[in-house]
């Protein structure tokens, strides 16, 4: 629960919100005429509403929504929890209206022991209303995949940063002289190689929206290694190497979105743990 005071009584249903994306889900995906009809963008201007919901006291217990739920078996990369916690739970609050600026995120990790799990809801809590659509993800199933990740570019040495900028300019170069239209843009540490886009967990932070950024536990200034990223979108134009085999010939903005989930401006959020795991989290928007 959200305990934090601020205004939680207006917004947007969250059972709209699916239904919205069902409906432009199903109108892109005719094969005759895709786009929407007459009824369907009426029915989408309904659902956008907002709505206000009576009684509701800036001070209520407000109910999280559950964004991930990891278990150390399923992802060897997976940071260790703190004594002997297998299982990490990821929640935030629905509405930005959180910190000094009233305007940033509130996320909540939870650590369990997946042998305690007792008895499980059927349905979790839910908001009546939340003040951000991308705060609501849709439902997805795990298929994780193990790969090597490399530190962001401004991280590494000067010298050999200097060395893969001259390999990356000879590379284009040679792209620009071939006349194969067809043929692939020139490979990039950042985009290609480096750090892959979509959720994570472990390997190194990307900073491609600001500077790099010491992250040092508030504990025990001990530095702080990433333990999740969510990200906006799986894949995009300029993922290059890191795109599914199976999802080359997909359009991006109906199929790099399985979760919808959306993070800043579609960016996405690195999570960082302290090697003590009782120790509290920091994270970054990219």
């Amino acid at each position: 629960m959200c305990t934090e005071p601020h205004k939680r009584g207006t917004g947007r249903r969250p059972a709209d919100i699916h239904r919205e994306r069902q409906i432009l889900a199903t109108a892109w995906a005719r094969d005759s005429d895709p786009g929407l009809t007459t009824e369907e963008q009426a029915l989408l201007e309904e659902l956008a509403r907002k709505h206000r919901v009576a009684g509701v006291a800036d001070t209520d217990p407000l109910p999280m929504i559950g964004v991930a739920q990891l278990y150390r078996r399923d992802v060897p990369d997976l940071l260790a929890g703190p004594d002997g916690c297998d299982l990490l739970q990821v929640f935030w609050c629905p509405f930005d209206r959180h910190g000094p600026t009233g305007y940033g995120m509130s996320l909540d990790l939870r650590w369990r022991r997946s042998s305690e799990v007792a008895e499980v809801l059927a349905a979790p809590p839910r908001p009546a209303v939340v003040g951000f659509e991308g705060y609501v993800p849709e439902p997805c199933v795990l298929h994780p995949e193990q790969v090597a990740t490399y530190p962001f570019a401004g991280l590494l040495p000067e010298d050999l940063r200097a060395r893969i900028y001259a390999w990356e300019e000879a590379l284009e170069e040679e792209a620009e002289e071939t006349v194969d239209d067809d043929a692939p843009e020139a490979p990039t540490y950042q985009h290609d190689l480096s750090i892959p886009p979509g959720w994570r967990a472990g390997g190194f932070a990307s900073w491609h929206k600001t500077d790099p950024s010491p992250m040092d536990c508030r504990t025990c200034t001990a530095p702080m290694d990433l333990l999740l990223t969510i990200d906006s979108k799986e894949w995009d134009g300029g993922s290059g190497s890191w795109k599914p085999i199976e999802e080359q010939d997909l359009p991006t903005h109906r199929f790099a979105t399985p979760t919808e989930v959306a993070v800043g401006n579609w960016g996405q959020l690195n999570v960082f743990a302290c090697p003590v795991p009782s120790h509290p989290h920091r994270w970054s928007i990219q």
